[in-house]
């Protein structure tokens, strides 16, 4: 079924000259066509916060690279509002849009609607000592990885409370099928069509090659533990924040239980954005 739009977010990075330029005009378009619509800047205190936005929106339109997209996708996910990315960065591999395509695209689905498709999210605690003294949400990866020393981290990984394998390694990868074409693929991790629901776990430069990189359903919990007793082991939300682990220290992720919406440009869309980046072959 189409969704219509009645009323549009806009979102852009701070500071963007390119990004302020493209908000101007499509405020314009949407001015002269009566469809209400707000707008925010993203950055890491604000965007799709109550005091920022009232809503509720029926598309929210993210001016930015992937950075941007995957940052604001994060903060706007209580508003269970449909994204569309329109790309002003380098790759714009999660972006559907290039920054020229957005005005043909609003003006077909102002008249004919869209569709749009759900997209898993990662929720992720970290224990100590049995109590959580962190929570938060990742759209593409969650990243366990030693500090600066090069020296192997040990880690323990299970599955719904079924210890599956210590390795020692680089770090370890676990990932949305959204953000399995991202740091996943680059250590050697399966692409996994963005459609599916499950984790993806991928060792970054296991030692012996001991652990291979695995797909596990969404429905249970998987338990990373940091088993080094001494040393620098750091936590990485989506390649843009950082927590510090300690020995003991338990990382627990599960699927959020609000999935990203996203705007669905059909299925070939998918499979051309695999081809535009290398991770297919044109025929």
């Amino acid at each position: 079924m189409n969704r219509s739009i009645r009323k549009m977010l806009i979102v852009t990075k701070p500071g963007d000259a390119a990004a302020e330029a493209v908000r101007a005009a499509m405020a314009g378009f949407l001015a002269e066509r009566g469809v209400a619509f707000e707008t925010c800047e993203h950055s890491p205190d604000s965007c799709g916060d109550e005091t920022d936005v009232t809503g509720p929106f029926d598309l929210a339109v993210i001016l930015g690279g992937d950075g941007t997209f995957i940052g604001a996708a994060r903060r706007l996910l209580r508003l269970n509002a449909p994204l569309m990315g329109v790309n002003l960065g380098r790759v714009g591999f999660l972006t559907q849009l290039e920054r020229d395509h957005w005005r043909p695209w609003l003006t077909r689905v102002l008249q004919e609607g869209f569709r749009a498709t759900r997209r898993l999210v990662l929720d992720y605690t970290v224990s100590r000592g049995g109590e959580v003294v962190h929570s938060g949400l990742a759209v593409n990866d969650l990243v366990v990885s030693r500090g600066d020393l090069a020296r192997l981290i040990r880690l323990g990984v299970a599955y719904d409370g079924i210890d599956i394998s210590a390795l020692r390694a680089d770090g370890l990868i676990v990932s949305t099928p959204s953000g399995s074409s991202a740091y996943g693929a680059s250590a050697g991790g399966p692409l996994v069509h963005a459609g599916l629901s499950a984790f993806c776990v991928t060792p970054v430069c296991p030692f012996l090659n001991s652990f291979k990189p695995m797909v596990f359903p969404a429905e249970g919990k998987i338990s990373v533990c940091v088993e080094d007793p001494v040393g620098e082991v750091s936590l990485t939300e989506d390649g843009q924040s950082v927590v510090r682990l300690g020995p003991g220290d338990v990382v627990t992720v599960k699927k959020s239980d609000a999935d990203l919406l996203v705007v669905d440009l059909g299925p070939v869309a998918y499979f051309e954005k695999l081809k535009k980046h290398g991770f297919l072959t044109e025929r």
